[in-house]
């Protein structure tokens, strides 16, 4: 069954949503919709909105999708989690790209708030 332009819209603002929060809650000193804001569905440029205090903590352009195609990422994720008691990376490459990483959210962020400590 074909999913309407609606409810694929409203998946991709829980999305945002979901990271702004979670944004806010690792970086606590940033203020919702002053330093960190959803972009309005339609809007170019990045979904969530930074700061420059932002910026400076998590200096990264965000761009979410709420996509049911990644059923190999996910596949290849788990397979990750089943070979180690270690934290889950992928590394993923398609001819003539960069190759990319992909790691659990919440991880990233703690990464990422342990590094910007003191800052």
């Amino acid at each position: 069954m074909a999913t309407s332009v609606r409810s694929r819209k409203a998946k991709g603002r829980r999305l945002q949503n979901w990271v702004r929060d979670a944004l806010l809650g690792a970086f606590p000193s940033l203020k919702k919709d002053e330093d960190i804001w959803c972009a309005i569905m339609g809007e170019s440029g990045v979904d969530v909105k930074l700061s420059k205090d932002a910026q400076k903590l998590f200096p990264f352009s965000i761009e979410c999708k709420n996509k049911e195609t990644w059923k190999g990422l996910y596949d290849a994720y788990d397979q990750s989690v089943s070979n180690a008691d270690l934290e889950p990376a992928i590394v993923l490459k398609m001819n003539g790209r960069k190759p990319l990483i992909v790691l659990d959210c919440v991880s990233f962020l703690n990464i990422i708030k342990e590094k910007t400590k003191g800052e």
